[in-house]
């Protein structure tokens, strides 16, 4: 009888001490259809406990040192850099005209040739129209 006795009370003092267990049973079902609420028969159902309710068996949950599945999935971190494009590429850009500073000379001589080429054509044409008309008179 005693041996009896004790373990009522041995159940009892366990489920003072860990509530949320039969909570998490009763809710069992409603939880794992979703923190926010589900989609029945095309209509938004929102969960019957409460998100209070919820969030303090989530806590009493986890200190006891049980784990809460019911969560959902975490998001990918976002990848997109903050702040201005212009001043993310500057240095890339420093680099850049640098490199092309060091060609400049070499730049500069081959547009010379250009120019001088295209002028001493044209003078060649010019030249070219003067002797035909010599010929021609």
């Amino acid at each position: 009888m005693a041996s009896k006795a004790v373990k009522t009370v041995a159940k009892a003092v366990y489920e003072y001490q860990y509530p949320w267990r039969e909570k998490l049973a009763k809710h069992k079902d409603e939880l794992s259809k979703g923190v926010w609420g589900y989609w029945n028969l095309g209509a938004w159902t929102p969960l019957h406990i409460s998100a209070r309710r919820r969030a303090r068996l989530r806590k009493e949950v986890l200190l006891a040192g049980e784990d809460w599945p019911y969560d959902p999935e975490r998001k990918e971190m976002r990848n997109k850099m903050k702040g201005h494009k212009c001043d993310r590429i500057s240095a890339e850009k420093r680099e850049n005209t640098a490199k092309l500073m060091q060609k400049m000379p070499d730049m500069l001589l081959a547009y010379k040739k250009r120019i001088w080429e295209k002028k001493m054509k044209e003078e060649d044409k010019k030249y070219k129209i003067k002797e035909d008309d010599k010929k021609s008179k």
